[in-house]
């Protein structure tokens, strides 16, 4: 399935080729009468359907008979509505921008193209938004997925990558590079798409993990079935971070500004240890001697199999498929990630500007 701004488009199109086609065959149509009809020479019968066409006003090059006569009426009323159609098509493509929008349908289809290890937003409502800002704060390409117009417009002023669709539909997925994503984030207002969503997802790439939102309890637990690797309720979150914001107000304020970037001093970051590239797998924490080396605060440890290890101790072992979460500031994050080595890790936050 096309979006509507590529069928606006190839609709455009496709009368533009319709007209000059029929323009084509009006002329072709009056060399051979001129040609075969009348008997004259190519060259002449060409020249003869030009000028009928352009309707230049010159007189006959032979003399024509009654018959010749009224054929040549009939070219020129052809003509005169093949050349009026083109006219109106293409002064309506000027006005309506659909050439300036083929352009911009060929870049972001060759962006999306080159597009891998992206992140893929469905639904440009104010949820969809608020996760757009924080993608481009974190420096990580992602491509929006919507099928309301003005959702899309809003998106293209903002110099997002946008696609305009059904996020529900497999062909959609695959346009916007399902298969090299890393993540999907099922943001979309009804919770039945937002499951559509995750099931399309995981079915064309299992290895994808996939966020969705959820209105209900009963969505949720759903979702979750579905194969969602995480499912936020605005509601239910809203409600816990309200009540954790009053009860402890201090360690909300604290952990906002890490997670949100508006503590400039501050971040966390995750690190996925491979043991192909990671000199440390198989060392203990205190062996490594991370914080030493580079100054960041080793969080908590989650292992492959799910199980999460909260203030490792010295005698904590690293192991294949862990992921580290650390705290520093940017430089002493910077620093972990060039010891740990090239591993593969989400990009380091930058400073925010308030």
């Amino acid at each position: 399935m096309y979006s509507t701004l590529e069928q606006k488009y190839q609709r455009i199109q496709k009368e533009l080729k319709a007209g000059v086609i029929a323009l084509a065959g009006v002329f072709f149509i009056g060399t051979l009468w001129y040609k075969f009809v009348e008997d004259w020479s190519w060259e002449d019968a060409a020249y003869m359907t030009v000028i009928t066409l352009s309707t230049v006003g010159y007189g006959e090059i032979r003399p024509l008979g009654p018959r010749g006569r009224l054929f040549t009426i009939a070219l020129i009323l052809m003509g005169v509505i093949s050349i009026g159609y083109i006219v109106n098509r293409f002064t309506e493509a000027i006005i309506e921008g659909y050439f300036q929008q083929g352009i911009r349908i060929r870049q972001q289809r060759r962006l999306m193209e080159s597009l891998t290890q992206h992140y893929i937003i469905c639904g440009f409502s104010r949820t969809g938004r608020q996760i757009a800002i924080e993608f481009r704060a974190e420096n990580v390409p992602f491509v929006i997925i919507d099928s309301d117009l003005e959702s899309v417009q809003i998106a293209q002023q903002k110099d997002y990558i946008v696609y305009q669709a059904d996020a529900t539909l497999d062909e959609t997925l695959w346009k916007v590079g399902i298969d090299r994503a890393v993540c999907i984030v099922a943001a979309l207002p009804s919770d039945a798409e937002n499951l559509y969503v995750v099931l399309s997802a995981k079915t064309l790439n299992p290895k994808i993990r996939a966020i969705a939102r959820a209105s209900t309890e009963e969505a949720l637990q759903k979702l979750q079935r579905a194969g969602a690797d995480a499912v936020v309720s605005p509601y239910i979150t809203g409600g816990k971070r309200m009540a954790a914001a009053a009860l402890r107000p201090q360690v909300m304020d604290f952990v906002d500004g890490i997670i949100s970037g508006t503590d400039r001093e501050l971040y966390m970051e995750e690190f996925l240890l491979d043991p192909a590239t990671c000199p440390f797998v198989g060392q203990t924490l205190g062996e490594a001697n991370l914080r030493a080396k580079t100054g960041a605060l080793l969080l908590a440890i989650r292992r492959a199999s799910g199980e999460l290890i909260g203030g490792p101790t010295p005698e904590t072992a690293f192991v294949p498929g862990d992921v580290l979460i650390a705290m520093g500031t940017a430089e002493q994050l910077r620093a972990l990630n060039k010891v740990l080595g090239p591993i593969n890790s989400k990009r380091l936050r930058r400073p925010r500007k308030s």
